[in-house]
């Protein structure tokens, strides 16, 4: 593209964008300087990472604020519709977003402990947050922390670094297109030993209300504000997660699920849900009552259900095949041909 052309490209985009006052300033200089660069020494590296600058910062959304769900009622029903007992931490959430729903009519922003899942894997910590979401209408993305090194793949590095990215907070923003999503920071526990103070000093300033109006990403080196963010978490335990960012949780343990339970939660949820996805007739699978033990207990007691959720979805993935292959179905499971279509 011809210089002029960039440049007036560039210039039509910040003018377009709906931007704060200051964060235009900031990206007039850019261009400036992106001008200057131009004219003196042709298009370079330089130009190239202060022209990816300014699409960026244009591309997130500084003031496009999303139309949440606020129904105390249909929250309710999709908790109780993607989610077999847990009254007590259903209970739970509904209080929150209660809270989040007087505040939002009185325009203020609510001071209240983030949420916090916590339990074994396979317990349904990471499919609350999604059903809380979609509770909401709110567009939700999932920030692991299993393994995360250091605290600028959250904040992001100062683009005085040749291959500076922004971090993974301001990517979910800009991914989501809104200023209130849901961000589920998942796993807090699982990060790496060296980078963990430092992550942790992050997550107080991203989990308190009083800071995370101004919150710095080194990349932007703009404030950003994250106070309409929904912050969710999960751990596994919190023997690993800082007293101080204890304090800005509400703790809620996940429950240890009965074998009886889960028989409930496979047939009604799980199974339902596989064949869903699968775009497979429900009619098309027929499991005989007295096999659902050995489904949810194939390897012994586990007190999650991600063992089961994997058995059956093996299961539906093999009706498939077979349904590819021409076999019309009904396919009904028995003790006679139940290895053909488990791993048991």
């Amino acid at each position: 593209m011809d210089p002029a052309q960039l440049i007036e490209k560039l210039k039509s985009k910040i003018q377009s964008s709906k931007l704060p006052s200051d964060v235009v300033d900031r990206l007039n200089n850019s261009l400036a300087r992106v001008e200057i660069i131009l004219k003196t020494s042709g298009y370079s590296l330089e130009a190239d990472r202060e022209v990816s600058f300014i699409n960026f910062v244009c591309e997130l959304p500084w003031e496009k604020v999303g139309q949440d769900i606020l129904d105390i009622n249909r929250a309710k029903q999709v908790l109780d519709k993607n989610h077999f007992g847990m009254e007590n931490i259903k209970e739970r959430i509904l209080e929150h977003i209660a809270i989040l729903i007087l505040n939002h009519q009185k325009g203020t922003t609510p001071n209240i402990p983030i949420l916090a899942f916590v339990g074994l894997p396979g317990s349904g910590k990471t499919t609350l947050a999604y059903s809380i979401a979609e509770s909401m209408g709110k567009p939700l993305v999932r920030i692991p922390f299993g393994g995360l090194g250091s605290a600028l793949q959250l904040r992001g590095e100062s683009r005085v670094k040749p291959e500076a990215e922004p971090g993974l907070i301001i990517k979910a923003l800009k991914k989501t297109g809104v200023k209130n999503p849901l961000i589920l920071l998942d796993e807090l526990d699982r990060v790496t030993t060296e980078a963990r103070a430092d992550i942790m000093g992050v997550l107080v300033e991203l989990l308190d209300p009083e800071q995370n109006k101004h919150f710095l990403d080194h990349y932007l080196d703009i404030p950003f504000d994250l106070s309409q963010v929904l912050f969710v978490t999960t751990a596994n335990n919190v023997s690993n997660v800082a007293t101080a960012v204890l304090d800005r949780l509400e703790v809620i343990e996940m429950p240890f699920y009965s074998d009886e339970q889960k028989i409930v939660i496979g047939k009604d949820y799980l199974l339902p849900q596989a064949l869903k996805n699968a775009t497979l007739d429900p009619k098309v699978v027929n499991i005989d009552t007295n096999l659902w033990s050995q489904i949810v207990r194939p390897l012994g007691y586990d007190g999650g259900i991600r063992s089961l959720r994997r058995n059956i979805e093996t299961l539906v993935r093999r009706v498939a095949k077979r349904v590819v292959s021409g076999e019309a179905g009904p396919f009904n499971i028995t003790n006679q041909n139940v290895n053909d279509f488990l791993n048991t």
